[in-house]
């Protein structure tokens, strides 16, 4: 008896591939945990194309992740307080990128490797940067301060993610217990809220742009 014939993969038809499906192909494999695995060749053959076709759509791998990490950002970012209370809502905004680098390791790999200027990013950036002008900072004064949070934000993820992935000593003292909780999440908030009590000092004293007078009529 004849050994059975391996499966073959249906190969995708001419023209049939979009720089969306391979992205969504992408954002399947690295939901399941496939970060550190992915390749072009391993994507393109679950796509059934040669690994010089995804090139058409994508500039390599670093360009796949962005835009997989873009598309997962993209539906969370956006804090539900209101603007008005601009603290918290900075705080909810930076909670939810910390938690999404922490989780998705793919996104904190993106954010550590180069400046994220993605479509959500970018719009997440600019959404931050209205609540501080509102807040009565100007526009020099909103960027630094968003960079100082934004970068908080990132640090303060990649080491909790490091000391989540490592485990914990058997034995462990009261020291190491202590050093340990400045990785918790109620350590971030507060750690966030010493940034923003001085950037709201500096808003203070900045205050917000003078109104342009009325014009003058007879």
């Amino acid at each position: 008896m004849s050994a059975p014939t391996p499966a073959v993969r249906q190969r995708a038809k001419w023209g049939s591939l979009s720089r969306a499906l391979v992205v969504e192909a992408a954002t399947r494999a690295v939901a399941a945990g496939g970060f550190e695995t992915l390749t072009i060749r391993c994507l393109a053959e679950t796509l059934g194309v040669a690994p010089m076709t995804l090139y058409r759509h994508v500039r390599g791998k670093d360009d796949l992740l962005g835009a997989v990490v873009d598309g997962m950002l993209a539906p969370i970012w956006r804090p539900r307080t209101a603007t008005s209370d601009w603290q918290a809502w900075v705080i909810e905004a930076a909670e939810r990128l910390r938690r999404f680098l922490v989780e998705q390791p793919a996104a904190l790999h993106v954010y550590l490797a180069h400046p994220v200027v993605s479509a959500a990013a970018i719009e997440r950036m600019e959404a931050i940067l209205g609540v501080l002008r509102g807040a009565g900072l100007d526009q020099a004064g909103a960027e630094s301060a968003y960079g100082t949070v934004h970068t908080y934000t990132i640090g303060f993820a990649a080491l909790q993610a490091s000391r989540l992935r490592s485990a914990p000593e058997h034995g462990a003292g009261p020291r190491e217990r202590r050093l340990a909780a400045y990785t918790t999440r109620r350590q971030f908030i507060v750690g966030l809220r010493y940034l923003l009590e001085g950037i709201g000092r500096g808003a203070v004293a900045t205050g917000p742009p003078p109104e342009a007078a009325p014009p003058v009529t007879d």
